[in-house]
């Protein structure tokens, strides 16, 4: 629940950045809905036991049950966790914009901030990486990887879908081979949607409301994909045809969301 006195002054912190403390409590609450997408655990024993899952390059596999897992077919790591988690940010910063210069720099620094300690955190509790200059490393490497996100992410919203799609793929799906065009239409879609929703609310509400945008599943977006277009009704096969095809050519393989790792 939102504290009525942030509610009540949401308005008013939102256009000020000489409220550090105000600003802080209001892009926390934003920061936890965007960390909580995909996020994932390893257990105690298997860390004790030195049986935690790891992948060819020897990456950490976690526990997953969010959406970006079970339905987008991301492994439950650190990576998966933190290229999901800075797509929402994105999403939030870039209606940050709009607002007076100083209080969306205000906000904007407010909410990274959030991810590194979270991402730091993250790494000695979760990872046990507790050396805290190897910490740094990596927590130095994160910020050009967000960097660059910013930069990715603009110019897709700028140049049109398939450039969007490129950084989705790229960033998210660290440029797999295997990886289901659906899945990365889908979430371009979805990016859309948010970034329509977010620039539709007020400035005051943003920090009431701005979680919200997130409400709407990106998985929902499938079924959107699935849909073809205007201009290719009537040049697709139907589907009982499509089903008759299936049916007498073998085995189909799985989609790659349904059997990535």
């Amino acid at each position: 629940m939102v504290p009525d006195f942030i509610k009540n002054a949401a308005g008013y912190i939102l256009q000020s950045s000489t409220q550090p403390y105000q600003v802080h409590a209001a892009t926390e609450v934003i920061y936890k809905t965007c960390a909580s997408q995909a996020t994932y655990t390893i257990s105690e024993e298997d860390k004790r036991n030195g049986t935690v899952q790891k992948t060819e390059d020897g990456v950490e596999i976690g526990v997953g049950k969010t959406m970006w897992h079970i339905d987008f077919g991301l492994p439950a790591t650190f990576s998966t966790w933190s290229q999901v988690t800075m797509l929402h940010m994105y999403l939030v910063c870039a209606r940050l914009r709009n607002l007076d210069k100083d209080a969306a720099r205000s906000w904007q620094q407010q909410l990274v901030d959030h991810y590194f300690f979270d991402a730091e955190e993250r790494m000695d509790l979760t990872h046990g990486i507790t050396s805290r200059g190897v910490r740094q490393r990596y927590l130095k490497d994160l910020f050009t990887t967000w960097r660059g996100i910013l930069a990715a992410y603009d110019e897709g919203v700028a140049r049109g879908d398939a450039v969007l799609a490129s950084a989705v793929w790229r960033n998210v799906y660290s440029a797999r081979a295997d990886v289901d065009v659906r899945a990365v239409a889908a979430v371009v879609s979805w990016m859309r949607l948010c970034l329509k929703m977010l620039d539709q609310m007020p400035d005051e509400a943003l920090f009431t409301q701005a979680s919200a945008a997130f409400k709407w599943p990106a998985k929902n977006e499938l079924k959107l994909v699935d849909t073809p277009v205007r201009e290719l009704e009537g040049l697709l096969p139907s589907e009982p045809a499509v089903a008759a095809k299936t049916k007498t050519s073998g085995p189909v393989a799985a989609p790659a969301h349904e059997v990535a790792v």
